[in-house]
């Protein structure tokens, strides 16, 4: 654990909302003591907003003239990232100036950025993005979700290693059952892929506990669910679609329903507003990229304040919980032919 309070690099300039909302977030955080909130951009453009909140000079910015645009290649971004908010952001966790960096932007260039700038650790290939899923009985870690569209079964079993480490270190699961998607839960179904990917995860230093089916992630069978970037990105994006789909049905209802529906959902509102805060991705608000020297946070590209200062929080917690030097550790265990080829 490290008891030092973090230094956060945040990419002020990227996201669907920046620089306004992601300002807001730092603001939010900053108020809620989380640590030494750095914002990285224009500085014209948030300075402003600083003022507007009554925190004019308590909050640093470091200035960086150009921003990455949405839709911007990762290939056309490393040419000029050093003049970017994102590229000066990663910059500083490789030189040791922040503890992680927080985006919300452009996430294949920040894929890029980090991968060149901080490179990964050692034994791991690819990093992958974390997700945390709020499952019926607690949270459930899922890797990757976009990171490796194309993965090889070794790369699979690298990402039992990091999201195990993962919930060990941040949601304080003493023995994390791991688990790889697949279309049955015997040995023998799956692809290729996810056959030889099982025997990889059967060598590593990890509680594998097999083969099981997207029905089961949010029953909570296991505690880290592994797949390759393409499935994981589908259930990711699946996910979202339904919860924002299931409460939008939940409203309609309510609010075409009669009297007695309408005293019904009043009695109900405190567990409604229960089941809104454990599917409302605002709560978990960014996801950890995996498998680099460094803590790096992937927020939502649309994310408000809310999802920012949750973000921040979930680079908090890899700071203090050295989320790094624990993959790294559980990596270095045995002799693991696939991970270590």
């Amino acid at each position: 654990m490290n008891p030092r309070p973090a230094r956060i690099a945040i990419d002020a300039m990227g996201g669907d909302n920046a620089p306004e909302e992601i300002v807001a977030g730092a603001v939010l955080a900053h108020r809620d003591g989380l640590g030494t909130m750095v914002l990285v951009g224009d500085r014209e453009r948030i300075e402003p907003l600083l003022v507007a909140q009554g925190l004019g000079g308590a909050i640093e910015i470091v200035h960086a003239p150009g921003a990455v645009a949405m839709d911007a290649s990762p290939s056309q971004v490393l040419r000029s990232s050093d003049q970017t908010s994102l590229g000066v952001a990663i910059n500083m966790v490789r030189d040791g100036t922040a503890d992680a960096v927080v985006s919300a932007g452009n996430s294949g260039a920040f894929l890029a950025i980090a991968v060149v700038r901080l490179r990964t650790i050692a034994g791991i290939a690819r990093p992958a993005i974390a997700v945390v899923f709020p499952a019926k009985n607690g949270p459930v870690v899922l890797l990757d979700a976009g990171a490796n569209v194309d993965c090889r079964p070794e790369w699979l079993g690298q990402f039992g290693v990091m999201g195990s480490a993962y919930a060990r270190a941040v949601l304080n699961v003493a023995q994390p059952r791991v688990a790889i998607i697949s279309v049955g839960e015997e040995r023998v179904k799956g692809n290729a892929q996810v056959i030889e990917a099982a025997r990889c995860l059967d060598d590593a230093p990890v509680n594998f506990i097999g083969n099981i089916e997207g029905k089961d992630v949010f029953a909570n069978v296991a505690d880290v669910v592994v797949t390759d970037g393409f499935v994981g990105n589908v259930m990711l994006k699946l996910s979202e679609g339904l919860a924002q789909t299931i409460t939008g049905i939940v409203l309609d209802e309510v609010q075409g329903g009669g009297f007695m529906t309408k005293i019904g959902a009043l009695l109900m509102r405190p567990a409604l507003r229960g089941v809104k805060k454990k599917i409302d991705y605002e709560s978990y608000g960014g996801a950890p990229l995996l498998g680099l020297r460094g803590n790096c946070i992937v927020a939502h590209g649309r994310a408000s304040r809310r999802a920012i200062r949750s973000a921040i929080r979930a680079a908090v917690a890899e700071h203090r919980e050295d989320v790094v030097g624990r993959i790294a550790a559980l990596v270095g265990e045995g002799e693991l032919r696939e991970i270590k080829a």
